[in-house]
């Protein structure tokens, strides 16, 4: 009960901090009429339609296929009217005064975010507009109990155009692609953001990035603790937070339930050796004869009724944890 609470807080507090965000960008917003991988892009030389061309920028990032023209133009994060003016500037040599349009005919193609762990609604998303971390955790329905208390973005390289001076971007984009070739085998490439979940409910702007095409999302779960057997309310799994004890974690199960042996507690503990079992006395604890038991992630603590038979072999979980097998079979929303 106590989670849910919680979790109905996050997703409220990140409600509202959305809509705030949101009415600034719409006051600040920059047009997002860039060329990107997978657009399909229109050229048009009016009155000459022998030069026209249509297609997507090659993985290098240019327009391949334009007819009769010395050397391929870059379109990777330009603007329709700058591709325009040099193709314009190319076909002068062989036209007088070519009037040329480009024009973006679809943006489906560029690739998807994804966002999955702890939220509600794993989703794929086809990125529009400009969007936040917060808005887009608040479309996947929120963050769930499961969560471990961060984020982690992975960004993969040049699938986005970043929002600076064009001239800039295309100069920056044409030097990093001839000398990252070392640095993407020794690194992958891809750039890696970690975001602590509570930074983004005090309003850190610095952990709410803009989430850009290609971004993978993903809140991170904590590791489980299993309470089981008949001497709990409400057998469950629980998350491994800091200096969980084995008091706190039957706790979190509804505690004990009717003719509970606290004698006889077993914690089942996952070694590279095997398993190793561990027998705690609760009221030794409680009467401070012993220190009350830390448990570590993927402990099984087992709360047997009295008079019950000791397990002779340590139990076997098996938990459906709803994780997501394959992100490119997970629901596409457009975000407009």
């Amino acid at each position: 009960m106590a989670d849910r609470k919680v979790h109905c807080l996050i997703f409220c507090f990140l409600c509202l901090f959305t809509l705030q965000s949101h009415i600034f960008a719409q006051n600040d917003s920059k047009p997002r009429d860039l060329i990107h991988y997978g657009d399909l892009v229109d050229v048009d030389i009016v009155g000459s339609s022998e030069f026209d061309w249509r297609g997507v920028l090659n993985p290098e990032g240019y327009l391949g296929g334009l007819a009769f023209l010395d050397d391929p133009v870059y379109g990777l994060c330009r603007n329709e009217d700058e591709v325009a003016t040099e193709i314009a500037k190319g076909y002068s040599k062989l036209l007088r005064n070519p009037q040329v349009i480009v024009r973006i005919l679809d943006r489906s193609g560029r690739p998807a975010s994804f966002l999955y762990g702890a939220v509600k609604t794993p989703q794929r998303f086809l990125i529009k507009r400009q969007i936040s971390l917060n808005e887009l955790l608040i479309l996947a329905g929120g963050i769930t109990d499961k969560a471990s208390g961060e984020i982690q973005i992975i960004r993969p390289p040049n699938l986005t155009c970043p929002q600076e001076d064009l001239a800039e971007v295309r100069d920056r984009v044409v030097t990093e692609r001839q000398e990252s070739f070392v640095a993407v085998k020794k690194t992958g490439g891809s750039k890696l953001l970690n975001i602590k979940i509570n930074d983004l409910l005090k309003g850190d702007e610095e952990s709410n990035p803009l989430i850009l095409e290609g971004d993978m999302v993903t809140v991170l779960e904590a590791d489980p603790i299993y309470i089981i057997g008949g001497g709990v309310v409400n057998p469950r799994q629980i998350n491994a937070r800091s200096e969980m004890t084995v008091i706190r974690a039957i706790a979190s199960a509804g505690g004990f339930s009717k003719n509970a042996d606290e004698k006889n507690i077993t914690v089942y503990r996952r070694e590279t050796s095997g398993t190793k079992v561990i027998d705690i006395d609760l009221d030794a604890v409680k009467s401070g004869q012993m220190a009350d038991f830390v448990l570590q992630k993927y402990d099984v603590v087992e709360v047997s009724q009295r008079g019950g038979d000791k397990r002779k072999i340590p139990p076997v979980i098996r938990v459906d944890d709803g994780a997501v097998k394959n992100v490119f079979e997970m629901p596409l929303r457009i975000i407009e």
